[in-house]
């Protein structure tokens, strides 16, 4: 049996503090702390979260109107896609999904065998920056979305603090070497100013990973399939209106994002530097956006994971563990499903433990490299990047059920054998494919007009309510909404 009274958590970034903050929640009589170096900044490519953020706040017990106040936070309710399809589609996943025959998603197949607009997806409130003003209510903990977008900075410097109040002690300290013991195990952090000695390690030292690289741990690159390895952030001012989801904008050679936080916005052109350089994508931009931008960073980066995140009585999460493009904010939620999915394996952990852990993060990592590159699988030909893009080889895990769902609408089952803290569910992959055209429309109607007349009229009647209530549901703009709350709290 593993002795487990002292977890050190290595590097100070979000994924270190978010690990932190789980782990102590878990197991609030163990010694838990941080070794992180103020010399080392954070990467901040992205600043938008998956839902799986709502429910890490509620674990650890922060109110989303902490979150907005202190994090300069605004809400997302998905991700825009321009340019990627013949129209504009918004991944979100709302109550048009909670209709279900079993496990088949009836008002999907409604609209899909009707060849439905890709507004009608989703709620009118999220393509309309809308925000019900019931979620003013000083009572309402739960907030109106699952998603948010930080300032990354502010959100890093939030977690610190919050990590102090909760007793999780923080040293800042330069590593030196890394120590040990003779069953290759970590027995300790060699530091400039103290040794750090733990029972367990957990490495979120970023692109160093300065504690798996010691242990042996071998990086698989997923470029045979994402192809993007190269970024430029950059910051724009402030807008009259926030928009409530993250804007993916196709680009020449890749595309851009945008992330509305309080006063500002976080962009960035995530690109294929196999055919332009930085410099050439900083006038893409600047011809696109219409001015002059200052790079903040220029960021390279090899898409892939460890092919074991968890050695002897050390583990990886957070850009140790893996990375691939922001295209759909996966890298905060990942680190939050592996740290849920790490607590439960941890009490009195053995070899198969760690077998079953470093198999279900596997999965998980699957899971987002075949949902990431769903994306790319789109009739766009304007340059010879989307041509060249658009000939890559699936791998046989997108392959195969690509061509079931292309017939069959996918359902949750589809996924059983994946650890439910996999990110990207039948849902996810439905909103999509249906706007990319991936579906045979007469094919999903076929099964769809298989249901009895009961069931469909209901599944109409339940599109049309939502819509009704919507409609009489009391709401202001987004912009407003977050100053309306960012008064109430500063109080």
């Amino acid at each position: 049996m593993k002795k487990l009274e002292k977890i050190t958590i290595v590097g100070g970034g979000t994924a270190g503090f978010v690990c932190a903050l789980i782990l102590k929640a878990r197991f609030p009589n163990k010694e838990i702390s941080v070794v992180c170096s103020k010399k080392i900044g954070i990467i901040g490519v992205g600043e938008g979260s998956t839902e799986h953020w709502n429910e890490f706040m509620k674990y650890i017990g922060v109110s989303f109107q902490q979150v907005i106040q202190e994090c300069d936070a605004t809400f997302k309710s998905g991700i825009m896609f321009k340019g990627w399809a013949e129209n504009d589609y918004l991944h979100s996943i709302g109550q048009e999904s909670q209709f279900l025959h079993g496990q088949y998603p009836i008002n999907y197949g409604h609209l899909i065998s009707n060849k439905a607009k890709n507004r009608e997806f989703n709620s009118s409130f999220t393509w309309n920056n809308k925000v019900a003003t019931k979620f003013l209510n000083d009572d309402i903990e739960n907030p109106p979305f699952n998603q948010y977008h930080f300032n990354t900075n502010k959100l890093n410097d939030f977690l610190t603090t919050l990590a102090m109040v909760k007793n999780i002690e923080v040293f800042y300290d330069e590593i030196l070497d890394i120590s040990l013991n003779d069953d290759g195990e970590i027995d300790q952090l060699i530091c400039s100013k103290n040794n750090h000695q733990a029972d367990f390690f957990i490495d979120c030292t970023g692109f160093n990973r300065l504690l798996m690289n010691k242990l042996g741990a071998k990086w698989q690159s997923y470029s045979k399939y994402l192809k993007m390895k190269s970024a430029i952030v950059f910051p724009i001012g402030d807008t009259e209106e926030y928009n409530m989801w993250t804007t993916a904008q196709a680009m020449d050679y890749g595309w851009m994002f945008k992330i509305p936080v309080w006063g500002r916005s976080g962009n960035g052109y995530i690109f294929d530097s196999d055919y332009i350089t930085p410099e050439q994508a900083k006038l893409e931009v600047e011809k696109f956006i219409g001015h002059e931008i200052d790079i903040g960073k220029h960021i390279t980066f090899d898409p892939g994971a460890l092919d074991k995140v968890w050695i002897k009585n050390c583990c990886a999460v957070g850009l140790s563990a893996s990375f691939v493009e922001p295209l759909e904010a996966t890298s905060i939620g990942t680190s939050i499903q592996q740290t849920f999915l790490l607590m439960h394996r941890l009490p009195n952990y053995d070899n198969n433990t760690i077998d079953k852990y470093n198999k279900d993060v596997n999965d998980i990592l699957i899971n987002i490299r075949d949902f990431v590159l769903l994306h790319y699988i789109t009739k766009k030909q304007n340059t010879i990047f989307w041509h060249d893009i658009s000939k890559i080889e699936l791998p046989d895990t997108l392959k195969n059920n690509l061509d079931r769902w292309n017939k069959n609408l996918p359902i949750f089952d589809d996924f059983s054998d994946i650890t439910n803290y996999r990110l990207f569910n039948s849902t996810n992959y439905l909103q999509i494919m249906a706007p990319l055209g991936l579906f045979d429309v007469e094919k999903i109607k076929e099964e769809y007009n298989m249901f009895g007349d009961y069931y469909k009229n209901k599944s109409k009647e339940t599109l049309y309510n939502l819509k009704i209530e919507e409609l009489k549901t009391p709401k202001i703009g987004h912009k407003e909404f977050i100053t309306r709350i960012r008064q109430k709290v500063g109080k």
